[in-house]
């Protein structure tokens, strides 16, 4: 069972169309992103600069559409034979920079426990969005 400190909650949704590239992307940007806070009070800093790590959480629901009805579909969600490699190279990526990183287990059900410092919660996305 995966856990962390300080560090990073990603989780992380795979849908059709989404290449290996895309996961290298996420990973250096999410192993570079400054959201820790300096001496300021300012988002500054990496988890890379404040020595934290990063839980990695296979997360298919953050694909779920919404729009119609009252029953989600996740009908853009990659399946399980294409996401699971996606998943473990973004995770290898984080690991690559030099983060520590802890993983659920892909496709199980898990409870899982986040304290959150502060009111930070970010959409990392590997391509523009249709807006």
């Amino acid at each position: 069972m995966g856990a962390i400190g300080l560090g990073l909650l990603v989780l992380l949704g795979v849908g059709h169309g989404d290449t290996e590239e895309d996961a290298l992307t996420l990973a250096d940007k999410t192993a570079h992103l400054r959201i820790f806070s300096d001496e300021q009070g300012r988002f500054n800093l990496s988890a890379l600069d404040v020595g934290g790590a990063v839980l990695v959480v296979s997360q298919f629901t953050l694909l779920a559409d919404t729009r119609h009805g009252r029953r989600p579909s996740f009908t853009d969600a990659a399946p399980p034979e294409l996401a699971e490699p996606l998943v473990s190279r973004f995770t290898a990526a984080i690991r690559e920079s030099g983060l520590p990183v802890a993983t659920g287990r892909f496709g199980a059900h898990m409870i899982v426990h986040l304290e959150n410092d502060g009111p930070v919660t970010l959409m990392l996305e590997s391509k523009p969005s249709p807006r």
